[in-house]
């Protein structure tokens, strides 16, 4: 669907809310059990520059394991089901890590770990899990170091340790995708990660080969590759340096998806590249080219389903042609020739920029309704999480009486299910004496828990939905009120079990009389 550009975010609001809105399973009034909302609903949490955690480098555990609770929390109250924690800013590590050393934005020093010890991404990890959200560790495959970090490097980081693979380029130090050492070094990076911790996705971002810069004198400065392109050429490879380049990013892509399923196939890969992929596609699109500045040819990597999920950054509003969300988010649909999941991101932190470049928060309301008119595109990243934890604009209300009302699981995918869903769970119910609460046991018949439980309640003939974290095997149920004050008791529940690649089992329901 493609919006014409006069209508104002308000107007698109009321416009799509009258036919394109997920059903409301929290008021659902058939007879039947219905079916759960499926939506991806996610923020990147950034660590680079302390943009969203730990809020400045040096804090305490407690504090830092404070500040990331609260985050996960505002989660679950927006109903988000995922967030996207950044756990390597620049060859530096927010976890544990024999490959890399602890990152400056944590301690304040590279390479100190924090204290009293733990392991960030780990506490991440358990944390969301316990609050049935997905936890996705997002890297940056080639920054090597940010200009926002100020403590001494230290010996284990690889500009130090591997000097001839990384590269200074304006005031950043970039690995070279040419080099070899430096693509085997990411990739054994992020498969450690995979390895070790019980994450649900690895996220790349827009970062390939680095945006480009001029020098003083206005003039374009070259990527300093040429060793590592004189090399290839000298061992056999005829193509030009852009066309070389390009080749480079997508032998990674391809490889680190391949390798990640090697590992766990359910893991979800996901990247969000730049949200045009060249100027004129669609005809009317204007602004940079991400295929020939930064040798990223994401179309190739979503033609070619080399990702689970593909979340362009469609960072712009609903209206001018020239960037249009709608007509980008449209476009890409077109590419999606492997049916892999199309999640926009949306710059939500526009909600606290300065001046006229602020967004009202009814814009981002209307970009969550405009991608859900569009066929194929299922979800929504938010950048960045600051602006939902601090309600920028009031955006937290608005989504909560809109789009985010109920709750809702991440789209399925099939294509990685190696078994099928499991059987209908089988709840019991259990009275407590005063009648006001019922006790709801939920377990599987091989007694595995699930990743999720999905219960939804009947309270006469309103369904109401709630997602539950696998490990909890009971939920307590209680008499509601209406309007008029009179009690109404739950007459019956619907469960179903829900694995790691979203698959859900047959429902199990219980109906019961309250005293």
């Amino acid at each position: 669907m493609i919006l014409a550009p006069w209508l104002s975010p308000v107007a698109v609001v009321l416009g799509l809310l009258v036919g394109t809105a997920l059903p409301a399973s929290g008021a659902d009034k058939s007879g039947e059990a219905p079916a759960i909302d499926r939506e991806f609903r996610a923020a990147w949490i950034a660590t680079v520059a302390n943009i969203d955690w730990p809020t400045k480098p040096g804090l305490s555990t407690a504090e830092q394991q404070a500040e990331l609770i609260a985050l996960l929390d505002t989660s679950v109250r927006l109903n988000l089901n995922a967030v996207i924690l950044q756990v390597r800013p620049s060859c530096d590590a927010l976890y544990a890590s024999e490959l890399e050393p602890w990152s400056e934005f944590l301690t304040g020093q590279m390479g100190e770990a924090p204290a009293p010890l733990y392991d960030p991404l780990a506490f991440a990890v358990e944390e969301a899990h316990a609050r049935g959200l997905e936890l996705h560790a997002w890297f940056n495959p080639y920054r090597a170091l940010h200009t926002a970090a100020k403590s001494p490097v230290a010996d284990s980081h690889i500009i130090k340790s591997k000097p001839n693979v990384a590269k200074q380029y304006g005031g950043y130090w970039w690995l070279d995708p040419g080099e070899p050492e430096a693509v085997d070094h990411s990739i054994a990076v992020m498969i450690d990660v995979v390895q070790r911790y019980d994450v649900d996705g690895v996220h790349l971002d827009d970062y390939f080969y680095p945006y480009p810069i001029n020098d003083d004198a206005g003039k374009p400065v070259a990527f300093p590759d040429d060793a590592s392109y004189q090399r290839a050429v000298a061992t056999g490879s005829k193509l030009d340096r852009d066309d070389w380049r390009r080749q480079n990013v997508d032998q990674f892509v391809e490889r680190l998806y391949r390798e990640i399923k090697q590992c766990k196939r359910w893991v979800k890969f996901g990247i969000s590249p730049f949200g045009i992929w060249r100027p004129g596609n669609p005809p009317q699109i204007k602004g940079f080219d991400q295929y020939a500045a930064i040798y990223a040819d994401a179309r190739k990597w979503f033609v070619e389903g080399w990702l689970d999920y593909f979340t362009p950054q469609l960072y712009w509003k609903l209206g001018p042609p020239a960037q249009s969300y709608p007509a980008l988010l449209g476009w890409w649909h077109e590419q999606n020739e492997q049916g892999r999941h199309l999640w926009p991101g949306n710059y939500t932190s526009k909600l606290f920029a300065e001046g006229k470049s602020r967004w009202p928060a009814e814009e981002i309301i209307a970009q969550i309704w405009a991608t859900r008119a569009q066929e194929g595109a299922d979800g929504n990243v938010h950048f960045s999480m600051k602006a939902l934890a601090h309600n920028s604009g009031g955006i937290a209300e608005q989504l909560l009486a809109g789009p985010y009302q109920h709750p809702a699981l991440v789209p399925a995918s099939p294509w990685l299910a190696d078994s099928a869903a499991k059987p209908a769970p089988q709840p019991v119910v259990e009275h407590d004496d005063s009648g006001e609460e019922l006790l709801v046991r939920f377990r599987t018949d091989d007694g595995e828990p699930p990743w999720l439980w999905a219960v939804r309640t009947r309270y006469g003939a309103q369904w109401q939905v709630k997602i539950v974290p696998g490990l909890q095997s009971e939920l307590k149920l209680r008499k509601v009120y209406d309007t008029d004050g009179m009690a109404i008791a739950p007459e019956e529940v619907a469960v179903t079990s829900v694995d790691r690649i979203g698959q859900e089992s047959a429902i199990g329901s219980a109906t019961f009389h309250t005293p």
